[in-house]
């Protein structure tokens, strides 16, 4: 299997807390040959299957120097065996483009992980509301007085 991991650069990487690392450090150990790109990668042309520019890359094994690209090509996202949307916040219009692109793909026959749909109606910061009964006061607002007000 080659899992395609959409994730921030990955010059970026906090490799000793990152867990996009640790989930390619395991693929990688399982043998699979690992690819990465950006959400702006993405693209689709009519009459074409959603494709992205990926970078096939190799884990080193050294904590500055973490990875090296073997190989940069357009390919399919239905080519893989796995697609993993790992991209942090913020959730911005980039982003949620790259969710709607990653609904064609699946269509095309990709299988995507993190369901688009999903990433874009259930965002992890706010997942807190179903759970009320769980979490302690709590306060969710763009407006600085309702915070100064609930402090």
């Amino acid at each position: 299997m080659q899992p395609l991991f959409i994730a921030d650069p990955l010059d970026s990487f906090n490799t000793y807390k990152h867990t996009t690392f640790a989930m390619m450090r395991e693929a990688q150990r399982r043998g699979h040959t690992i690819s990465a790109c950006l959400p702006q990668d993405i693209m689709w042309q009519r009459g074409a299957p959603v494709q992205a520019h990926v970078q096939d890359i190799e884990l080193t094994g050294h904590a500055d120097d973490w990875f090296h690209v073997r190989d940069r090509r357009a390919v399919p996202l239905a080519g893989f065996g796995a697609v993993l949307m790992r991209k942090d916040p913020p959730f911005d219009s980039e982003y949620f483009y790259a969710t709607h692109l990653l609904e064609q793909a699946e269509r095309d026959g990709a299988r995507v992980f993190n369901k688009p749909r999903a990433l874009r109606d259930h965002p992890e910061k706010l997942a807190i509301m179903e759970f009320p009964q769980f979490i302690g006061p709590t306060l969710v607002t763009r407006d600085a007085r309702d915070i100064q007000r609930f402090h």
